[in-house]
């Protein structure tokens, strides 16, 4: 008796079960790929980044989504909203089609008919991407900086983490963090306002520097690793913002007066040469892989700021010389912007050695303000430069990052909106060639367009960021800061 009673309920549950089961039935088969939100579509993604979770534009009452392996494996939802991809399930699919394509089929129901969309692909990469990202998050205007901070993101995954916010720091600027090629063992950070410094953390030390002298512009900002990590590269500036009332171009950021020095930590003490201090405006310094040769933006002088529209900054380098702190007697002139009528600014060179990208826009340094600015880059053994078409956008295309391992970058586009910064990461190959980017994955698609603040300055981390943020605030609000020398 027990057995029958057995079979009959898991013969109703069985019912039930397959009842309640949502199922496409006879669907309208499109020739077109559907659009959905973020447009991952065709997309180069690493076997180690989390879901790429997606909606369907335009109404519907139920959603489908098939995922195929190239190789093997296969994965299937529903939804009435939005994909939410079980993370294990989609770890385990990219990890067995490593070097190979995935495949999503869409299908969308409205009106109780089905219609299925053609299907698109995912190509998983067999290059591995760095553990995260930090970056800063800030409202988009330049009225208020009331709240803000450095926060770092697990790419694998959707955790978010504070490393420092503003709040802990009253009248506080969280701004200018960097590391030695993705390294958070060493870290910069610039706090401005009344208690103001630059924390420099290395292999678990820390100190508060106070970077202005009375010879040089400014305190320090821009900052650039040496890969020894002795020293930090620096531009000094000063720095005026103008308003336009022009619909697109609401604010440009002007030097009057730009130099560079480096940092040297083991005396805390600033170097430069002439040829970095000119009357000229030269900034956002960068060292090569090998640390022999120090790139930045340079442009001539010129009449500010009525004649704003005429600086125009050259791609330029000079040597460098570790072991006697000199640099060398000559400017080179890598890219002349004379010759093309643009200008260049954020030069990075990958850590391979083989590229610097950098932004060209159409005057200026501050891209991240100029709807027109692209990312480009240049070939350091033929001396070929490209644009990135396949990564830019009719809007800005700013604020780049290179990975560990140089086959993917990250960078800042204001593409969706026009007004808030979202970061992108594409691959690229050894000839220089990118893929089509894709946005920062959320857990909710909407998350992208509900939040108020613009990601500034997205840097691949390898690891998570150990940075004990209360002991940070209690040493800014001491007054004891660590005076740097400046002697040249």
């Amino acid at each position: 008796m027990k057995n029958i009673l057995y079979i009959f309920f898991s013969g109703i549950l069985a019912w039930l079960l397959t009842s309640c089961k949502d199922t496409v039935t006879n669907p309208e088969i499109l020739s077109a790929t559907p659009e959905i939100f973020p447009d991952y579509v065709g997309v180069t993604i690493p076997a180690t980044i989390a879901p790429l979770n997606f909606t369907v534009t335009g109404g519907h009452e139920k959603l489908q989504l098939t995922i195929k392996g190239g190789k093997t494996g296969s994965l299937e939802l529903y939804a009435s909203d939005f994909f939410d991809i079980p993370e294990k399930q989609w770890k385990k699919l990219l990890a067995e089609n490593i070097g190979d394509e995935i495949q999503l089929t869409v299908s969308v129901q409205s009106a109780g008919k089905w219609k299925q969309y053609a299907p698109f692909s995912m190509y998983v990469s067999p290059n591995p991407i760095d553990y995260g990202l930090a970056y800063r998050l800030i409202a988009p205007g330049y009225e208020t900086y009331s709240k803000m901070g450095i926060y770092q993101r697990n790419l694998s995954n959707f955790q978010q983490r504070p490393v420092i916010e503003n709040t802990i720091i009253p009248g506080s600027c969280v701004n200018c963090h960097s590391f030695n090629q993705t390294r958070t063992g060493e870290m910069n950070l610039h706090v401005r306002g009344a208690n103001g410094g630059t924390v420099i953390q290395k292999q678990g030390n820390l100190k508060i520097l106070d970077t202005k002298t009375d010879k040089t512009i400014s305190a320090c900002v821009y900052p650039y690793w040496h890969p020894s990590g002795r020293f930090i590269a620096y531009s000094v500036n000063s720095t005026k913002q103008v308003f336009h009332s022009a619909k697109d171009k609401l604010i440009e950021v002007l030097d009057l007066a730009s130099d560079i020095v480096v940092l040297d930590l083991e005396n805390d003490e600033l170097i430069s040469s002439d040829l970095l201090m000119s009357r000229n405006y030269e900034t956002f310094p960068v060292f090569s892989p090998d640390g022999k040769t120090l790139y930045f933006s340079c442009a001539s002088e010129q009449k500010l700021p009525q004649d704003y529209q005429k600086v125009r900054y050259n791609l330029c380098s000079i040597s460098f010389d570790p072991s006697t702190r000199t640099f060398g007697t000559k400017i080179d002139t890598l890219i002349r912007v004379d010759d093309i009528g643009k200008s260049i600014s954020f030069p990075k060179p990958s850590f391979d050695g083989k590229f610097i990208m950098y932004t060209l826009l159409d005057y200026g340094n501050f891209g991240i303000w100029h709807k027109e600015a692209d990312l480009y880059v240049l070939n350091l053994k033929d001396g070929t430069t490209h644009e990135l078409k396949e990564a830019n956008s009719p809007d800005v295309d700013s604020y780049h990052n290179w990975s560990s391992n140089s086959r993917w970058f990250v960078f800042s586009s204001r593409r969706i909106d026009g007004l808030y910064t979202r970061p992108y990461i594409a691959a690229i190959d050894e000839n220089g060639k990118a893929s089509k980017p894709f946005l920062l994955p959320q857990k909710n698609p909407e998350q992208n367009l509900e939040l108020l603040y613009s990601y500034n300055v997205p840097e691949f981390i390898n690891a998570p960021i150990q940075f004990d943020a209360n002991r940070i605030a209690e040493k800014m609000l001491a007054p004891e800061r660590e005076k740097v020398k400046f002697v040249k």
